[in-house]
């Protein structure tokens, strides 16, 4: 590995280090009181931090140790059947002459032969059966309540795919809930409104079948909704009728939705004086002005509605807005929740254009999957020609992607092949959906063999394997990466491609030995390959998954200043996020990282908060995903060759 000179070190460090020592003996009272312990302080531009910090460990151990004349000597163990008197008294007969104790040898020894206490955090955790890859006390240190309040504050769906993944996991989970009841009402309903929010009325689907049969008013109004977003009204009409028998409490949010619903279920049946009636109850339980209270009024009167601009538009908004006239399809694609997308694109009877429209929308916010998203494109393609849709003259926007992504899936030519997979992902990037477009190409690439006449086509593979988790298929083609490449770029020369290797080394939770591709990032550092901001989030993701940077790395960064931008939360979250870590509070640790990360996940993050994040995954044993999410960090701003 390149080492770069620093010939101007030897000169600025004992200054340096006069300075830093002067520092440490005002300040060393009050250290231990600030949100972050020295050593987990994080120091990215000194490269002897490490050193220094094991140093100063010896120098404490050497001085908390005892004269060798003044260390007491373990006192001599109780024979069995001694009496209290012996125990009291001496510990061995007096014989008239000294009994030796055991060496100082000895004595060192036996005391090293005691193991330290063993804290929670080093502890190994008992993995949960139910295939989610979390703990199975997931919620340890946290109660119903406070799992509402994390919630509540977040942005769900996550915008980072690596956190939907983990926030999936962690809300579908089968592990022990906060109540420690796996009959917890409170609970379920916690997770049925948060799988609602995120737009997965199938998982939350899933959940409600493993419930038993409803006895409880807020469970069923919530099985309920969840029907309708499944595209069942009769079903849900049916649960929402079941639900007004049963008793229990429900907040006001849920119990004006509940009221909307039946509500639907009677403009449903055609009986306008029961849709009437439920307007007027809805406004009574607090139900804000909305297309779904519209939409009722002008039910009951046989009327047209007039729809007032919203901020969001509701599922159930939708639907009564339906019955009452429709809205306006730029409004709905504009303003619609997360369970409304998906509901659209999922129901072939929605007009194409809305369709394809609504699946897009709902796969940037992760609430539709890319598979989703690649059968609604199966589904609305159009017929164009490869021809055609390579030359861009025929269909736009979300009708040319669709066309594209299904003719590459068709096409048997490996050259037109990857061409389409090019155009497909380059179409997808200025429609902000190329991390979908990469996985959803995933299966479309790995069928390919390597070629000489697709050679060009070896950096895009890297990146589809990349996105997709497939981090053999990106070492495959990197490997066998054409000559091409190096007559493309003969200053760069054949191996040009070696940094996609360092960017797999961080993703790969599996792979071994680390840190050997990090040499391919050097010269691209010193030639300015990277922009400021990009060497600085590597800098970040490096340190924060404890690899040994290289020097070069560090004073490239060094060199310019680091970026102020990008979400930073409020004070005290990162702090926690730190202690829930380190006590492997599992479910707390994710909620906070979300929280941390703010609404636009790994890529929008202030520096600290995304270093801050990853650290704290990783500690906390989650550490495939944080190397995840330290991709995302990097991939948008990775250094790609022209013909890329």
């Amino acid at each position: 590995m390149q080492t770069k000179s620093m010939t101007w070190w030897p000169v600025v460090w004992p200054v340096v280090r006069a300075v830093v020592l002067v520092a440490v003996t005002v300040t060393g009272g009050a250290a231990g009181g600030g949100a972050y312990a020295a050593d987990d302080a994080w120091q990215p531009f000194n490269p002897f931090a490490e050193f220094d910090k094991k140093r100063a460990a010896m120098a404490d151990a050497t001085a908390q140790q005892p004269a060798s004349q003044d260390r007491p000597l373990l006192r001599p163990m109780a024979a069995p059947g001694m009496s209290e008197g012996d125990r009291a008294g001496s510990a061995v007969p007096n014989t008239g002459s000294p009994v030796p104790g055991p060496s100082r040898s000895e004595t060192a020894v036996m005391q090293d032969a005691i193991p330290p206490p063993v804290e929670r955090g080093e502890l190994t955790p008992v993995m949960s059966t139910d295939g989610s890859g979390l703990p199975f006390e997931l919620w340890s240190g946290l109660d119903i309540a406070a799992v509402e309040t994390l919630i509540s504050t977040l942005e769900i769906p996550p915008r980072s795919p690596a956190l939907h993944n983990l926030w999936t996991r962690l809300i579908t989970s089968d592990a022990t809930p906060p109540t420690g009841s796996a009959a917890s009402t409170a609970f379920a309903a916690l997770r049925l409104e948060a799988l609602y929010r995120s737009g997965l009325a199938s998982l939350a689907a899933a959940e409600i079948a493993k419930q038993p049969a409803a006895t409880d008013a807020l469970l069923a109004s919530l099985a309920a909704r969840n029907a309708f977003a499944a595209g069942s009204s009769a079903n849900g009409c049916a649960i929402a009728q079941r639900a007004a028998t049963l008793k229990g409490a429900m907040p006001k949010r849920i119990k004006s939705q509940a009221i909307l619903i039946s509500g639907y279920c009677a403009a449903l049946a055609n009986d306008t004086a029961s849709a009437g009636l439920a307007a007027e109850l809805a406004r009574e339980e607090g139900e804000a002005a909305s297309p779904g209270l519209e939409a009722l009024d002008a039910l009951s009167i046989g009327a047209k509605a007039q729809f007032s601009v919203l901020k969001q538009i509701s599922l159930l908004d939708y639907r009564l807005a339906e019955r009452a006239g429709g809205l306006a399809e730029k409004n709905v694609l504009e303003k619609a929740e997360p369970a409304l997308l998906v509901a659209l694109a999922n129901d072939p009877s929605t007009a194409p254009a809305l369709r394809l429209g609504a699946a897009e929308a709902a796969a940037r916010l992760n609430a539709l999957a890319p598979g989703g998203l690649a059968d609604v494109y199966r589904a609305l393609a159009g017929a164009e020609t490869t021809d055609t849709l390579l030359a861009g003259v025929a269909a736009h926007g979300a009708s040319r992607r669709a066309g594209l992504f299904k003719a590459a899936d068709a096409e048997k030519t490996p050259i037109k092949k990857t061409r389409l997979i090019r155009v497909f992902l380059d179409d997808s990037k200025q429609a902000d959906l190329l991390f979908q477009g990469l996985q959803m190409v995933a299966p479309i690439a790995a069928a390919l063999n390597p070629q000489p006449e697709i050679g060009w086509f070896a950096e895009t593979a890297a990146e589809i394997g990349l996105a997709s988790g497939q981090y053999d298929l990106t070492r495959r083609w990197v490997a066998v990466a054409s000559p091409s490449s190096a007559a493309a770029a003969p200053e760069r020369g054949a191996s040009s491609l070696a940094h996609w290797l360092a960017l797999a080394d961080i993703a790969d939770p599996n792979f071994q030995p680390r840190g050997e591709s990090l040499t391919a990032l050097e010269s691209l550092a010193a030639t300015g390959r990277f922009t400021p901001d990009a060497l600085h989030r590597l800098a970040t993701v490096l340190d924060a998954l404890a690899y040994n940077v290289p020097i070069p790395l560090w004073d490239a960064a060094s060199r310019t200043p680091q970026p102020a931008s990008g979400y930073l939360p409020e004070t005290g979250v990162l702090s926690q996020l730190q202690d829930a870590a380190k006590k492997k509070e599992f479910g707390r640790t994710v909620l906070l990282a979300m929280k941390a990360l703010g609404p636009n996940g790994a890529q929008g993050a202030h520096m600290i908060a995304l270093g801050d994040s990853i650290r704290a995954l990783k500690r906390a044993g989650l550490e495939a995903d944080a190397r995840r999410l330290g991709l995302e960090a990097l991939l948008a701003t990775w250094p790609r060759t022209a013909t890329n």
